[in-house]
């Protein structure tokens, strides 16, 4: 059972929370940019955190469901259709077999996440199933998605979602859904600074330098990808030259190399760098800057590590919220 590829779109791939255990080997960990969009979609349909998704960049495909199935879409603000109706956004969405998804234009934000129950039944490659398309491993063939693919996926079992079943029996429309969302991960993505903590390499920039970073507007350089955010505007340099072994980076490591324009560090980054960091992103807003477009703003603001913490905890337990929810009203 598969979902066919009419049309690939921009850059679709599947990703999962990445390949971790490997990085000591030169192994990028990849893995979803949105990890937010990624999780909701998944606990929509009942999957576990981890399940693939399909990751859904700028511009969408068009893809023909060859079996019902239940799936959700968050993230990015696609205007989405099946056959010839709006896809609801960010909830449980019963698809009928034949029916065919199609991504149209975008609204908010950068990237969107295509859940179905079950998940994406690719091969796990290191006991991952996400797509790191510089090296061709993971995911489909370890590339993005072309014409004519077919995706693996698990038939719908009725039963998990009575009500939806009983919707989609009663009607000949393509798909039924429920009222109620998971929320919008896109919304705000350019509109609140980005919370940061002090890098190892803080202290050798200057006070004025570090007043400059969190106190000025950068864009997205059109020179980004899943590897890093190149980032425009102020330029941030240490006192002094700098020469450094190689340490460990991790996803939202702000670097800051010659040219004095930083580079925020994303989901396929490399294993270690050299240059100074100057920060790091905490990791609830890793997600916003994940649905920021290239040449949107980007804005900064200096955090503690308890602060970033506690920001981590709370975002876990609205994530248990919400699946104890889900888990309800799906009975209901």
């Amino acid at each position: 059972m598969t979902i066919e590829v009419i049309k690939p779109g921009l850059l679709t791939t599947v990703q999962d929370l990445g390949r971790f255990g490997y990085q000591r080997f030169g192994v990028v960990a990849g893995g979803v940019m949105d990890e937010r969009a990624h999780r909701l979609a998944n606990i929509m349909v009942g999957n576990e955190a981890d399940a693939a998704t399909l990751e859904v960049t700028l511009q969408g495909p068009t893809l023909r469901f060859g079996v019902t199935a239940l799936i959700a879409v968050c993230g990015a603000e696609f205007a989405a259709r099946l056959d010839r109706t709006a896809l609801p956004y960010g909830r449980p969405v019963l698809v009928r077999a034949g029916a065919v998804l199609e991504f149209r234009g975008l609204g908010r934000g950068c990237r969107a996440y295509l859940a179905v129950r079950g998940g994406i039944g690719v091969p796990a490659v290191m006991a991952s199933r996400s797509t790191y398309v510089r090296a061709a491993l993971g995911g489909l063939e370890g590339r993005a998605l072309q014409k004519g693919d077919k995706l693996p996926i698990t038939p719908h079992a009725p039963g998990w979602f009575p009500a939806l079943d009983a919707a989609l029996r009663k009607s000949d429309a393509p798909c039924a859904s429920v009222r109620w969302s998971a929320g919008d991960s896109a919304a705000g993505a350019a509109t609140r600074p980005v919370r940061v903590i002090a890098g190892p390499q803080w202290e050798l920039f200057s006070q004025e330098t570090r007043a400059l970073f969190v106190g000025t507007s950068f864009r997205i350089s059109v020179n980004s990808d899943r590897m890093g955010y190149r980032l425009s505007g102020a330029t941030i340099k240490p006192r002094r030259a700098v020469e450094m072994i190689s340490e460990a980076v991790a996803f939202g490591t702000v670097q800051v190399p010659p040219d004095g324009n930083p580079i925020i560090l994303m989901a396929d980054r490399q294993t270690s760098g050299g240059y100074p960091k100057i920060a790091q992103v905490a990791a609830v807003d890793l997600p916003r800057l994940a649905q920021t477009r290239p040449l949107e703003p980007v804005r900064f603001t200096l955090a503690t590590l308890g602060e970033a913490q506690r920001a981590y905890l709370a975002r876990e337990a609205e994530f248990a919220l919400l699946r104890e929810s889900v888990d309800l009203r799906r009975r209901t």
